[in-house]
């Protein structure tokens, strides 16, 4: 057990590294992760459920197993803070992917994918960066918990409003069905196991190793994408790449802003930063590849994927680049 602890905490410390790996292993091997998109069933609004659809449940699934009755406690101390969080994730994410989509020019499908990673909630592995640069931890959880619930419905209504220009009919009942598949009823039974069982040793065990299966299971879900779209990743050339960078970039910095126009500490600032600028592009990739509505536009799914990279390693940095500020500054005052 301690050596899967110890392996656990080694793939959350390099989570960016892991995942950056595995993707340029399997471009250059695809067959090794064609498993991931192994289709398993359609559901009832024609969603396909394949591997990567377990996949992104079990890693929802190990964020439930982190949640308490005391976090939503917290949330219920908290209203002003969460409510703040909460317009800045559905807000700046969302309108600037259009407007980079606009500016960039980028092509529907492309466009599509960029909106689709701006509309779904903050990513799980957001709060492990605020617990490393030295945020308010409580206050990340409970925007990636608040984030999470109001997907299902605030995910598909902003993709149908803002994508409505597009050639394919965005439909908002398919994806409000995947998010509850895939999100909502594993994060609901894994906060329900951590409350039955939480106090119980083995259990409290067991929640450690967690972290490293969702790192894990982030690599797959990326590596499922290069899989199966990696020969055309650089068909539609840096534009992609430059279009992720503005996305999160600017997501952090007008994150970090809506703290600071509402007089948040220090703490809360870089939580919200964290918490705006890493969304949970890994959803957005199942979503892209799963939801029958995007089947003829696989592109899509490409930018879901870099986006799903790059979250991960730009976050590791902002969070080093924090902490590393809190110790030049220990320094000098000492």
């Amino acid at each position: 057990m301690k050596v899967l602890q110890k392996t656990s905490k080694f793939l959350s410390d390099y989570t960016s590294i892991v995942v950056i790996a595995i993707a340029v292993i399997t471009f250059f091997v695809p067959g090794i992760m064609s498993w991931v998109n192994y289709k398993l069933f359609v559901d009832f609004v024609a969603n396909k459920f394949t591997t990567q659809s377990i996949i992104i449940g079990i890693i929802m699934f190990s964020m439930g197993l982190t949640l308490t009755a005391q976090d939503f406690k917290i949330l219920a101390k908290r209203p002003f803070d969460i409510c703040v969080g909460a317009i800045a994730q559905y807000l700046i994410m969302p309108f600037l992917a259009l407007g980079i989509t606009k500016v960039l020019g980028l092509s529907e499908a492309i466009g599509l994918g960029l909106i689709l990673v701006g509309c779904c909630p903050g990513g799980v592995s957001s709060n492990i960066m605020s617990y490393l640069c030295g945020g308010d931890v409580a206050f990340s959880v409970g925007m990636t918990t608040v984030s999470t619930i109001l997907s299902p419905f605030m995910t598909p209504l902003l993709v149908s409003f803002l994508a409505s220009g597009t050639h394919i009919s965005i439909k908002a009942l398919p994806m409000f069905v995947s998010i509850v598949e895939t999100v909502i009823l594993p994060v609901a039974l894994g906060f329900l196991l951590n409350y039955l069982f939480g106090k119980k040793k083995t259990f409290v065990e067991l929640q450690k190793i967690m972290p490293g299966i969702a790192v894990l299971g982030l690599a797959c879900v990326v590596g499922g994408v290069v899989s199966s779209q990696g020969s055309k990743f650089f068909e539609s050339g840096v534009v992609i790449f430059v279009a992720v960078l503005l996305h999160n970039g600017l997501g952090y910095l007008l994150g970090y802003g809506a703290g600071k126009l509402v007089g948040m500490n220090t703490a809360k600032k870089r939580t919200i930063s964290i918490e705006v600028g890493m969304q949970n592009a890994g959803l957005a990739t199942n979503l892209a590849t799963t939801t029958a509505q995007f089947a003829s536009t696989p592109e899509s799914a490409i930018i879901c994927a870099v986006s799903c990279t790059w979250h991960s390693i730009s976050g590791t940095l902002l969070a080093g680049a924090f902490a590393l500020k809190d110790k030049l500054k220990e320094k000098n005052n000492g």
